[in-house]
């Protein structure tokens, strides 16, 4: 029985936001693991014009070229590809889901407030360059227009009309410092999904990025394990 693992990555984002847990993957298992870009999206960012069809399309030709090479596929999807991954779930047959920071909703807040007044105060006293979130985000200030967040928001409210309908297995893992996705939406996912398989994981000190958190040591092998059990 061949495995594949398709791994889908968030919005302005790239493979680089997931490949830590492909990387524990690719040691731990013989998965076939594919990590594809979406149009417009990684290193150098060029993302005017496409829309969220785009988007969706890309991960629907990555799904049937690894269906092609294995006998079942696990979809992990992180941040708008955790979204993304619900959406291939409706339409494929897919073994199980790894939902990272799902971008449910979008925007916490109070963390993000938070975060700011950090960069303010490290901006002050010229330790910014060595803030991970500024570092993170400062190339997509400049580089994301609006017209693409309006269709990441698009791609969030089409799923989450299907959402009560995804019965395949699913994994959820959530930052509790995340300022991007308020971490109560994982909450609200793994209430919404009426899989009777299903498990949550809440990083004490995991921001958005959460396959660089913490505690990665802690939770891929979770993940692994959930994903080894047969159902």
């Amino acid at each position: 029985m061949k495995i594949g693992v398709l791994m889908l990555h968030g919005f302005s984002g790239g493979p680089y936001e997931i490949e830590p847990f492909a990387k524990y993957i690719e040691n731990h298992t013989n998965w076939i693991i594919e990590k594809p870009t979406f149009i417009g999206h990684g290193d150098q960012l060029s993302l005017k014009g496409y829309k969220a069809e785009h988007w969706l399309m890309d991960a629907e030709i990555a799904y049937r070229q690894l269906a092609k090479k294995v006998d079942e596929i696990i979809i992990v999807g992180f941040s708008m590809g955790g979204m993304i991954a619900l959406y291939l779930a409706t339409r494929y047959k897919v073994k199980k889901l790894v939902l990272l920071s799902a971008a449910a909703k979008y925007i916490a807040h109070s963390q993000l407030m938070a975060d700011m007044r950090l960069m303010a105060r490290e901006a002050m006293y010229g330790q910014l360059k060595d803030n991970e979130l500024f570092n993170r985000y400062k190339s997509k200030i400049k580089n994301v227009p609006v017209s693409a967040t309006v269709q990441f928001m698009k791609i969030v409210r089409e799923v989450k009309l299907y959402m009560n309908k995804i019965e395949v297995p699913t994994f959820i893992v959530q930052g509790q410092l995340d300022g991007i996705v308020p971490y109560v939406t994982a909450q609200l996912l793994y209430d919404q999904l009426p899989s009777k398989e299903k498990q949550i994981y809440f990083s004490p000190k995991g921001k958005h990025h959460i396959c660089y958190s913490e505690d990665c040591d802690l939770w891929f092998p979770k993940v692994i394990n959930f994903l080894q059990e047969k159902v």
